[in-house]
């Protein structure tokens, strides 16, 4: 078979070995679509994307429009005559010409069991479900968001320690191990394509900070999901004495003396987010259901930290209170 054409369109990290991994291919990268370069950290300084990086490390040709639904971008496209556009975390919508340009179509690949978890967040709201597995889907681009058919699919393990930052990097490596078997056999014909069951659809839209204020109302189960699906970005948070702390690590505290029964009348900890118990390594804080144990954290303006030395720093001990700011 004669090398493809291929057009790539993806923006951050994640988008990087997917690349890398069609550049060492036979086929041909005749181009790189993402978006402009953007101001970063203290000296806001523009800074490349990390795609646009690697492209021009191998003198591919990048593009970064402001969008593809001109004459322009039409135009583009045309010159560059792929056989096959392939997209990963771009972070545009494609015009439905594109969509149908290409003779082999376009491909999308996204970071969750489809259709669980379409849109903007997969990965996070794989964890916030407390979802025992996910995976990356290799689809076919229809005009809808995330509901083409899927060509491949391949799944991983979510386990207890899984953040989004680990489950990211799982799916990048996992993302590029796929993607040249799924262009040899859509060039081939031998790849199927299986609709998806559009009932069993679940949304995900944009993390924003806000998302990360943790609620001690909540389940403990739940409070630990959130901080694992927002490590590292946005982060969850509370407050202390007005000040703003994250919490990076935390899981349920098994213990079952500090079980709900056991605290509420008998110790009168009935206020949710209570500290219940202290030691070397952490504090346990009172929840809607459970307890929460509290491993590490990160107070305003400072650096990461091991919870039970902020814990000494602070002189915290049973009974100190975070809540609403």
């Amino acid at each position: 078979m004669n090398p493809l054409r291929i057009v790539f369109m993806g923006t951050p990290d994640i988008a990087v070995p997917t690349l890398q991994a069609l550049i060492d291919s036979p086929h041909t990268v005749v181009g790189v679509f993402c978006q402009p370069d953007k101001p970063k950290g203290r000296g806001n300084k523009q800074q490349m994307p990390p795609t646009k990086e690697v492209a021009l490390e191998h003198d591919i040709p990048v593009y970064q429009p402001k969008s593809l639904r001109n004459e322009e971008a039409e135009e583009l496209l045309q010159s560059l005559a792929p056989d096959i556009v392939v997209v990963i975390a771009y972070g545009k919508i494609l015009p439905p010409w594109l969509i149908h340009q290409p003779p082999l179509g376009c491909i999308n690949l996204h970071a969750s069991l489809l259709p669980k978890f379409r849109g903007a967040a997969p990965i996070q709201y794989a964890i916030l479900h407390e979802e025992s597995e996910t995976g990356m889907t290799i689809m076919h681009m229809d005009e809808g968001l995330d509901t083409g058919d899927t060509l491949l699919m391949e799944r991983i393990p979510v386990t207890e320690e899984d953040t989004s930052g680990t489950i990211f990097t799982a799916l990048a490596k996992l993302g590029a191990q796929m993607i040249v078997p799924a262009v040899d056999a859509l060039q081939s014909g031998t790849l199927t394509r299986v609709p998806q069951n559009h009932e069993e659809a679940i949304e995900t839209g944009k993390i924003t900070k806000e998302m990360g204020h943790l609620n001690f109302t909540e389940p403990a189960h739940t409070l630990a999901a959130k901080i694992r699906a927002f490590n590292p970005s946005p982060g969850c948070y509370t407050f202390l004495e007005g000040k703003r702390i994250k919490f990076w690590h935390a899981k349920v505290d098994p213990t079952s003396k500090y079980a709900p029964e056991h605290l509420q009348g008998a110790c009168g900890y009935t206020k949710e987010g209570t500290i219940v118990h202290v030691d070397k390594e952490s504090f346990s804080i009172f929840t809607g259901h459970g307890v929460l144990r509290v491993t590490e954290v990160q107070p305003e303006n400072k650096k990461r930290m091991n919870a039970g030395d902020f814990a000494r720093g602070h002189q915290l001990a049973v009974g100190a209170c975070f809540g609403d700011e």
